[in-house]
């Protein structure tokens, strides 16, 4: 075996896990969520910005405003998953720089003054994030349900401000009956990977 991680683990974070479709009544807890954010936190990003942002759903006032944005087949999930996180970029994440870079402050300024970089650089930072997140759900034991099938521009107005590009919506709680679809097929190694 080339892996360090054992076989359990590589089961529960990916060989055995999948988007669920379906969840139990179980809550989310704040401490579960916080375990997660702990965990994912270090997960590496370019110049180490942190331009992730996660609101999360709970009141049913904010999931009524979610779910008339949803795509019309996710909205019945989203309506009844036990928590729902909306995961955006900020693109002023250059401002937490000095904090987040204090052996290079300068970055802030000399990288990322300009807006069009910052954007480019918080999708890809936040989008890499939003993958660590989705791996730590599933390392608490969790089922996770990333959904981009939305009205990106209408959840943006409702819940977000133009500093912040919305990525995903994603249902969270333990999977219910039949949350599974069948696994689909991937591609294998050599149809992925050059050597040059």
């Amino acid at each position: 075996m080339s892996l360090v991680l054992d076989a359990a683990a590589q089961d529960l974070l990916f060989r055995e896990a999948r988007t669920a479709n379906s969840f139990s009544d179980e809550p989310v807890t704040e401490e579960q969520v916080q375990a997660i954010y702990d965990l994912v936190k270090y997960g590496p990003t370019a110049f180490n910005q942190t331009p992730l942002r996660i609101t999360l759903v709970r009141s049913p006032e904010a999931r009524e405003r979610l779910v008339k944005h949803m795509a019309e087949g996710n909205q019945a999930k989203t309506a009844a998953a036990p928590l729902v996180a909306i995961l955006s970029a900020d693109n002023e994440f250059h401002e937490e720089l000095p904090q987040l870079l204090p052996h290079f402050p300068q970055a802030k300024d000399a990288f990322f003054s300009e807006r069009p970089v910052r954007e480019q650089s918080a999708l890809v930072n936040a989008s890499l994030q939003a993958a660590y997140f989705i791996v730590g759900v599933r390392a608490a034991g969790l089922a996770a349900g990333p959904m981009t099938g939305l009205d990106f521009a209408g959840l943006q107005k409702e819940f977000l401000d133009g500093d912040h590009t919305p990525l995903m919506v994603i249902n969270i709680g333990k999977p219910g009956e039949n949350a599974w679809f069948p696994r689909s097929p991937r591609l294998d190694f050599d149809q992925v990977v050059t050597t040059v």
